[in-house]
């Protein structure tokens, strides 16, 4: 693995993702936002987070397999979440939580979390983007 996630002591051990990642491959693999779409382009789970953001973490790990690279070599994640408040994050990490059982991991690569007003079209409430990192 190109990859090793730290919570360096000093700072707060977050359940959903590790503070630090340490790459030591030389590819880097840019994702474009991955939102709530089937293979056909169809939104997924309209009107619920979860289900949004289980779509969206399925679709960042079907991008890496068709470059040769899995969840685990994730070094980083961007989450844009439409109107966000506080009192929708146990639905974004039952999302996570939905997709890792799904994938058969648990995605912790440090991650941000950015509300956003609007997304490219009206039925996505989250988009998640990634940049792994290959030997």
């Amino acid at each position: 693995m190109a990859i090793t996630l730290v919570n360096p002591t000093g700072l707060p051990e977050i359940d959903a993702y590790r503070q630090v990642s340490v790459a030591s491959g030389s590819r880097l693999v840019f994702l474009a936002g991955q939102v709530a779409w089937d293979a056909d382009g169809v939104t997924v789970g309209e009107g619920d987070l979860a289900a949004q953001v289980e779509q969206c973490y399925v679709n960042v790990a079907t991008a890496l397999a068709g470059v040769g690279a899995s969840l685990g070599d994730v070094a980083k994640l961007t989450i844009y979440v439409v109107d966000w408040t506080p009192d929708k994050m146990p639905r974004l990490m039952d999302g996570i939580a939905r997709a890792g059982k799904r994938l058969g991991v648990t995605p912790v690569p440090p991650a941000t979390l950015i509300g956003v007003a609007a997304l490219d079209v009206p039925e996505h409430l989250v988009e998640v983007e990634a940049t792994a990192v290959l030997d």
